[in-house]
């Protein structure tokens, strides 16, 4: 059956600077716990600690960069290009340019506070 998502609902961001998380389809918008599909907006500067989801994650940049650090290399993704992580790969993400970024971040499960595991 279909299920209209009106408008998404908005999710507590971690991280250096304050972040927007809009999730249209989510544990939280939604309570769906098999995928969640988000629109993050950063701002210039911002940066979150290190984590390794039990998820993988499927990102989209559509305006300015997003640096991703890996154990496999650091990453610039700009506009138009994505990125994705597997499940358990260490990863930070930051958007260091004055503009930040936008971008859709798709988690397979859904992204949940208790399997982002982030490091302190």
């Amino acid at each position: 059956m279909p299920r209209f998502i009106e408008k998404p609902a908005i999710v507590p961001a971690s991280g250096s600077k304050p972040k927007v998380i809009e999730e249209y389809i989510g544990r939280v918008a939604c309570a769906v716990n098999t995928i969640s599909v988000a629109k993050m907006t950063s701002p210039g500067g911002w940066e979150e600690p290190s984590q390794e989801p039990r998820f993988a994650e499927y990102t989209v940049v559509l305006k300015g960069m997003l640096k991703v650090e890996t154990d496999a290399g650091v990453f610039e993704v700009r506009a138009q290009q994505a990125i994705m992580m597997g499940p358990g790969e260490r990863v930070r993400y930051s958007t260091p340019e004055p503009g930040g970024a936008e971008y859709l971040a798709i988690c397979l499960p859904a992204f949940s506070y208790e399997t982002v595991r982030r490091q302190v």
